[in-house]
């Protein structure tokens, strides 16, 4: 199956991030087919897949992920359908219904946590200049975690605050920006490097920061201020609800998280009770018109 992923990279020039992606979530399905002795894509039947989609929830997995796993299993197969076409055989993938989304809004990081979090950043060393330019780098412009470990020093302007993504989701680039006390954290860090490296993001060796490394500066500050670590996409979410909550409009906020259409963003807009009646304070047809 590792070459039949590579293959879909060739045929789609998908990003290297989401070949990893694909293997990621093929690699679940793959162990569960071993577990149940399956060799071969031709023993694989509807029931097989639905009973792993199954073993998948149980084991932990929430409806977004699970969902990932199977837009990920359908690919392969409507690959396989496409280039092998085996005669006789019959996909399927095509008698399985994909698992519903929740559309629950999802949670973001507190802006308390966020505080505790900087508060460990002392700012007496390298890391420290890193880590909180790095926090509020990812709070201030939405982006994804891939983009932010993705963006290049070329890539930005100090001065400005201007962000150029030039690989986000499905290929796409697009502009964000971060604000003035960002901007100062970032010059403050620049300015502590003393490598040649590209990336701005670097790890304590030099190299461009991963995706492993980036969750462990934030488990590793977590502890440290002594509070449970938030998830990396937290801070996406806690951007989208923040920019909203200060009257950015839903259009503007679209193109900053680089969603393609607004049914994406309305999960990430978690607004309480008092943001409605806010809304409603501002809007009130009555009071407007002195009614």
């Amino acid at each position: 199956m590792g070459k039949s992923i590579l293959s879909i990279k060739e045929n789609r020039r998908v990003s290297g991030f989401t070949l990893t992606f694909y293997k990621q979530q093929l690699g679940h399905f793959l162990r569960y087919c071993e577990s149940q002795l399956i060799t071969s894509i031709e023993e694989i039947t509807p029931n097989v897949i639905r009973q792993f989609l199954l073993w998948h929830q149980e084991t932990g997995h929430n409806s977004g992920g699970l969902h990932a796993t199977f837009r990920t299993l359908r690919v392969f197969l409507l690959w396989y359908e496409s280039e092998a076409e085996p005669e006789g055989w019959k996909n399927p993938i095509r008698k399985v219904k994909a698992p519903k989304v929740s559309n629950e809004p999802l949670s973001p990081v507190e802006p308390e946590d966020v505080m505790s979090i900087l508060k460990t950043c002392k700012t007496n060393s390298f890391l420290d200049y890193r880590d909180k330019a790095l926090i509020m780098f990812l709070l201030d412009t939405g982006a994804r975690a891939r983009e932010v470990l993705g963006t290049n020093i070329q890539d930005t302007n100090p001065i400005t605050g201007e962000i150029l993504i030039y690989h986000g989701k499905g290929g796409k680039s697009r502009t964000v920006f971060i604000g003035k006390a960002s901007r100062k954290s970032m010059r403050a860090y620049l300015k502590h490097r003393l490598d040649d490296h590209p990336a701005l993001w670097i790890s304590e060796e030099g190299e461009r920061l991963e995706y492993g490394g980036l969750r462990g500066i934030l488990e590793r500050r977590a502890r440290q201020a002594g509070i449970k670590a938030p998830s990396l996409h937290s801070f996406r979410r806690a951007f989208a609800i923040n920019m909203l909550r200060a009257g950015v409009d839903v259009f503007s906020l679209q193109k900053l998280m680089g969603h393609a259409d607004l049914q994406v963003l309305r999960r990430y807009l978690a607004q309480t009770t008092e943001d409605i009646a806010q809304a409603h304070r501002i809007g009130s047809p009555v009071d407007n018109n002195k009614l």
